[in-house]
């Protein structure tokens, strides 16, 4: 099995903690100041989340030498799709693409951004 556990650096650990957990629906595995796991209701990790600075990691070292997101879209399929939207309004002021078929995929899908600015799209799952 292979799985890719993606890490992206963050300001408060603890906000976009609590952020990833309300969008998805989710919980998180490891939580404390420098770093956390959101992980699926089957243990399976989904982000991490790791304060920026913080055990020396080249691409983490600051936000203000890299642009949060810059080339990365977060993509999340989810079983709850109506369920989500709701909850990402109670998240976001503003969506960046409200919820809409994709016409590649056929699922629906809408992006927002967390709050450290990175692009976060969720799809339906079916």
């Amino acid at each position: 099995m292979n799985r890719v556990w993606p890490i992206i650096g963050v300001r408060d650990v603890q906000a976009s903690s609590q952020w990833y957990q309300s969008i998805l629906g989710c919980a998180n595995s490891h939580p404390s100041t420098t770093f956390d796991q959101i992980v699926d209701a089957d243990g399976t990790v989904l982000v991490c989340l790791h304060h920026w600075g913080e055990h020396e990691h080249p691409t983490l070292m600051s936000a203000d030498s890299a642009t949060p997101g810059n080339g990365l879209i977060l993509l999340f399929r989810v079983d709850d799709f109506e369920a989500a939207v709701e909850r990402a309004r109670a998240l976001v002021e503003r969506f960046e693409e409200e919820p809409r078929q994709n016409p590649n995929t056929g699922t629906m899908q809408f992006s927002v951004r967390d709050p450290d600015g990175y692009y976060v799209m969720i799809n339906s799952a079916v």
